[in-house]
Parts: C-alpha cells; structure tokens; sequence
C-alpha cells in the first residue's frame, strides 16, 4: 500500500491535489482513500492531506503516520527532523522550490525532486493554486500515474480554466528536477 502525505497552505490547492491523485489512481484501477487536515479555513492556514492507494479495498480507517511520500507544497514548511521521524529511508520527497533549499542536506537518503510549481503557476496567471503543475512533476518523479492519466483527471476535476490547468501539469511534469532518485 502506498501512502502519501500533502503539506501546504490554504490557497495552494493541496486538498484537491490529494483528490486529483486519488482519481488518477482510480482510473488506474486502484482503491484510494483520502483525507484532509485543517484549522479554521483561510488562506495560508496551514493545510495537511493524505493519500492512501492500494490495489486491493482499503479497510484501514486511521491516519497516515508513516507515508512512502511527501509532496511539499511550501518549502518552508518541509521539516528534515520530522521527515527522519516519520518517513522511511528511501522514500519520496517532491517539493515546490525555486532554489534547491538548505534543508535538503540534512535528507540523505530520500529520493529529492524539486519543481518550480510556483513560477509555472504564475506564467500561466493561476496564482497561488500550484496543485496541478507539483501534481504533472509527481508523474515523472514517481512514474506511479502516466501524465496523460493526470490529464484526463485534470480536465475532469479542475473547478476552472481547465486547459490551463492541464498546461499547468504539463509543464510540472517537464520541469521537475530530480536531485536523486531511480528516474531521470
């Protein structure tokens, strides 16, 4: 079973981020289960959310403590202490960044990709909402969900401008950068 924890803020788009996935990986012909954790709803509140996917029916109703992957919206928020704490070696780190973060040497071990989703997202005028270009750089990070499987799942689900949304994952997808890991 594959567990996967979203980490940003309110206006990121993380809660749908977590329900595009989910979708994705329905239509792969998996069972996904997914969940949000928020304070009062407001922009830049803090915003956890959580991803379980297996190939079989889920029975498991608790929360993710110890996800294979960790899709960081925020860099600022990516805690390496608590990473360690949490994540086993080996596991997979995608994070919204411009510039490779300091924080990044203290998380040898993990497989590390970074993707400007923030600047993709302001070329393309969608704001703060970057949940479809870090979700086209999990694709390629990943290879769990083929880009034309998120694309059809963008399409339906985008509340909006849903080309633009697709160009979004598009151009995640080409952008990300793997700093270690299986793909390239």
């Amino acid at each position: 079973m594959l567990e996967i924890k979203f980490h940003g803020r309110g206006g990121q788009g993380v809660v749908i981020a977590s329900q595009m996935l989910g979708m994705a990986f329905f239509r792969k012909d998996m069972y996904p289960q997914c969940y949000s954790l928020f304070g009062g709803e407001r922009r830049g509140a803090p915003v956890v959310s959580f991803l379980r996917v297996g190939e079989d029916k889920i029975l498991l109703k608790c929360e993710i403590k110890n996800p294979n992957e960790l899709i960081v919206f925020e860099p600022n928020l990516l805690d390496p202490q608590e990473v360690r704490s949490i994540m086993p070696l080996g596991s997979r780190i995608l994070v919204n960044s411009r510039i490779r973060p300091d924080s990044l040497s203290e998380l040898t071990g993990y497989q590390v990709a970074l993707v400007d989703a923030q600047s993709i997202a302001d070329n393309l005028d969608l704001g703060h909402v970057i949940n479809t270009a870090i979700l086209g750089a999990y694709c390629r990070f990943t290879g769990h969900i083929p880009i034309d499987g998120l694309v059809e799942t963008v399409r339906d689900m985008a509340p909006q401008r849903k080309e633009i949304n697709v160009e979004a994952a598009r151009q995640g997808y080409e952008k990300v950068t793997i700093i270690n890991g299986d793909n390239s």
